[in-house]
C-alpha cells in the first residue's frame, strides 16, 4: 500500500547541511499498522511529511496504492488533497471556533472531493460512532477534554475513509493514563476500519503495543525493520538494543571460544564468529532476563553483588545491583522480598546476551 524506495531529504540549518533521510527504503502493506520509532531529529517526521505531501523529496520514489505520487527522477508529485490520506497531528490542529460536527465535517465539505449535504451528516454521524463521541456533534471545541479532542481529529482525518491514515505523535500531548487507554482505542479502531496506518512515536512502549511493524529509525537511516517481538527479543545493532527497551551494556574482550572477560568475570556467550582473541565486543542482556538469589544458595553462571537501589513499580520492581563496580538492572516480580543493602548472587544465563562487536 505504502512504498518508499531510496528516498533522501536534506535541510539546509545555521550549521549547514543536514541529512535527514538517506537512502530510506520502506514498504507498508495493506491494512498494516507500521510505526516509525527513533529519537528526535532523526527522520521519522520527516519521512510521514514526504509521504503526506508536505515535503518534497530531493530523491527517491513513494507510491501509495499502487500509484506513484512522488519521483525526483521522473518529476513526479502529487499535491497533498490528491494523495487520498487522512493525517492526525501531535498538536490534534481542530478548530476552536467549530463545534464537533463542524470539526468533522470540514474535509467532506471544503476539501478536494466535495460531498453533498445529506451524505456529510451521515459520515460524520459514522465517523463519530466508530470514536465513541456520539451525541457530541453540537459540543463547542473548546469544551472537550484533551482525550475527546484527540478523537475529534481521528474521526476528522478518517471521514473521507482514506487508503492511508498518518498519525505524528497524537498522543503526546495526553496524561499517561489516558495514553495508555487511547492506545487500546487506536488498535481496535483501525483494525476495525482496515485502515493502513503510517505512525510515528519516539515512545518505544507505545511502538511496540501498536504496531504490526516497527521500522527503528537513527540519523535519517532504517536500522531494523520488523514485527515488536522480532525487534525487542533480536535488535541487530546495539542502537537498536539500547533505544528499544531497558538494557545492561558491559564492555568486555573475547578471551576464546564461546567465553569473553568482562568486569563480571568470565563469561559464556555466543561470540561472533570470526571475532579473534582480545577483540573488544559489548555484551547486552534485558533486566527482565536476569534473577537474585540468596548468596546461601550458590549456582552456575552467577555473581555476587550488592543491590544499590530497589524501584517499585506496583506489579514489578527494578533493583540496581552492584557487581564490581558495574550496576546491572534486574526486574524482578513487584512482591521480591529482596531488599537495599543486601548482598545477592545475579544469575546470568548464558543464552539470553547479545554480543556486538
Amino acid at each position: 500500500m505504502i512504498r518508499i524506495k531510496a528516498l533522501r531529504k536534506s535541510f539546509t540549518a545555521r550549521h549547514g547541511k543536514v541529512e535527514a533521510l538517506r537512502e530510506i527504503d520502506l514498504d507498508v502493506n495493506e491494512g498494516e499498522f507500521c510505526v516509525l520509532l527513533g529519537p528526535s531529529g532523526c527522520g521519522k517526521t520527516t519521512t510521514l511529511r514526504c509521504v503526506a505531501g508536505l515535503e518534497k523529496p530531493d530523491a527517491g520514489e513513494i507510491e501509495i496504492g499502487g500509484a506513484v505520487v512522488s519521483s525526483a527522477t521522473a518529476g513526479v508529485y502529487v499535491p497533498t488533497e490528491k494523495r487520498d490520506i487522512g493525517m492526525v497531528f501531535q498538536s490534534y490542529a481542530i478548530w476552536p471556533h467549530m463545534n464537533v460536527f463542524q470539526n468533522v465535517a470540514f474535509p467532506l465539505t471544503q476539501g478536494y472531493r466535495r460531498f453533498p449535504k445529506d451524505l456529510v451528516a451521515e459520515k460524520v454521524r459514522q465517523s463519530l460512532k466508530l470514536v465513541q463521541l456520539e451525541g457530541l456533534e453540537d459540543r463547542p471545541a473548546t469544551d472537550l477534554s484533551g482525550g475527546q479532542q484527540q478523537r475529534v481529529a481521528m474521526a476528522r482525518a478518517m471521514v473521507t475513509e482514506p487508503k492511508i491514515l498518518l498519525m505524528d505523535e497524537p498522543l503526546s500531548n495526553l496524561d499517561a493514563r489516558l495514553r495508555e487507554q487511547m492506545r487500546m482505542e487506536l488498535r481496535k479502531i483501525t483494525r476495525s476500519i482496515g485502515v493502513t496506518t503510517l505512525y510515528v512515536t519516539h515512545d518505544q512502549a507505545e511502538a511496540l503495543s501498536l504496531g504490526d511493524k516497527v521500522c527503528v529509525m537513527n540519523e535519517g537511516k532504517i536500522l531494523q525493520v520488523g514485527a515488536p517481538q522480532e525487534v525487542y527479543a533480536r535488535p541487530k545493532d546495539l542502537f537498536v538494543a539500547k533505544f528499544v527497551g531497558e538494557m545492561n551494556l558491559i564492555k568486555a574482550t573475547v578471551a576464546d571460544r564461546g567465553q569473553v572477560l568482562s568486569p563480571l568475570g568470565k563469561i559464556g556467550c555466543g561470540v561472533p564468529h570470526g571475532s579473534s582473541s582480545g577483540k573488544e565486543i559489548t555484551l547486552a542482556i534485558r533486566p527482565e532476563h536476569l534473577t537474585l538469589l540468596s548468596p546461601a544458595k550458590p549456582q552456575e553462571h552467577s555473581v555476587k553483588g550488592k543491590i544499590v537501589t530497589k524501584n517499585y513499580l506496583g506489579d514489578a520492581a527494578i533493583l540496581e545491583v552492584d557487581v564490581n563496580g558495574v550496576p546491572l538492572m534486574v526486574k524482578l516480580p513487584g512482591d521480591s522480598d529482596f531488599q537495599v543493602g543486601q548482598q545477592a548472587l545475579v544469575v546470568l544465563p548464558p543464552d539470553r546476551w547479545h554480543v556486538y562487536g
